[in-house]
């Protein structure tokens, strides 16, 4: 399994690769190899900061004699007219970085904001918006850094590092029992440590899963009023979350039935990203 810092270079390996090519000929015709300049990145919408150490790591891939200058850090409220950092090196290299940066900060911060947003709904409770496995190709431990960047929290970050049985595992299983017990076989073989989290739809499903003695039960397309009935059974023997259809104006409803987490896709599946420019200054 790659760290983060591999998977983000190749990811940016990958950026440099489809949109610089061989060359940014426009830059390349136009702008002497050796001029120097300096650009500032400029908030143009309030919103969560995301993204600036990542941004770092942009530069310093293309041209490590780029200084970066860091005004306004990750997780900071922004609003318009804000300068988040300063960069100050060779003009090609600023031009040429330019996109790709802008590209990751936006997404992330869009992000970030979002989740910002969601968690907020739930000021006061004991309850925590996660991602999910929705995710820009590619950009997962990006997307999953802004959600944590904007209070939320992760669930798994990819199939390898938790055990989620869905409804489809449970019928192809042959039932829950039958699942969670080929599942614990599993780690117990393969001396793996992985929490086990059963998705349920129905009142004998939980039963089912609290009898199996999984980690998590998820409750998927629950109405509020079917989740505060699940989590008064559930009676805190394992930790609880909502999933399916929740959106920003049915989330407070789902938390006050008292779910330890609530995991909403549109934190990264269909975001918008914040505006910012990258001016030359």
């Amino acid at each position: 399994m790659k760290s983060r810092d591999e998977l983000i270079d190749d990811l940016l390996t990958l950026a440099f690769a489809e949109d610089v090519g061989d060359g940014d000929h426009t830059t390349l015709s136009t702008i002497p190899a050796d001029e120097r300049g300096r650009q500032r990145l400029i908030i143009k919408e309030e919103g969560i900061l995301a993204g600036v150490e990542v941004a770092r790591k942009v530069f310093a891939k293309f041209d490590p004699e780029l200084q970066m200058t860091v005004h306004i850090h990750d997780g900071a409220r922004v609003k318009p007219g804000d300068v988040a950092f300063e960069v100050e090196g060779r003009v090609q290299s600023l031009l040429q970085t330019e996109r790709i940066m802008l590209n990751i900060m936006q997404r992330m911060s869009g992000i970030a904001t979002t989740t910002a947003r969601y968690q907020k709904e739930l000021e006061g409770l004991n309850t925590k918006v996660i991602d999910t496995r929705k995710t820009m190709p590619g950009m997962r431990i990006l997307d999953k850094e802004a959600v944590a960047i904007g209070g939320g929290g992760n669930h798994r970050i990819g199939l390898f590092d938790m055990i989620l049985i869905k409804d489809n595992h449970v019928d192809f299983a042959g039932g829950i029992a039958q699942a969670v017990s080929a599942a614990k076989d599993y780690c117990r073989r393969t001396g793996r440590d992985l929490k086990i989290e059963v998705e349920v739809r129905d009142t004998d499903e939980i039963r089912q899963a609290l009898a199996a003695d999984v980690d998590r039960i998820m409750l998927d397309n629950f109405s509020p009023e079917r989740t505060a009935e699940a989590v008064k059974l559930i009676n805190g023997a394992t930790e609880v979350e909502s999933s399916g259809g929740i959106t920003l104006a049915t989330l407070r409803a789902y938390g006050e039935c008292g779910v330890d987490f609530i995991s909403v896709g549109a934190l990264t599946h269909s975001v918008k990203g914040l505006d910012m420019s990258f001016k030359a200054c």
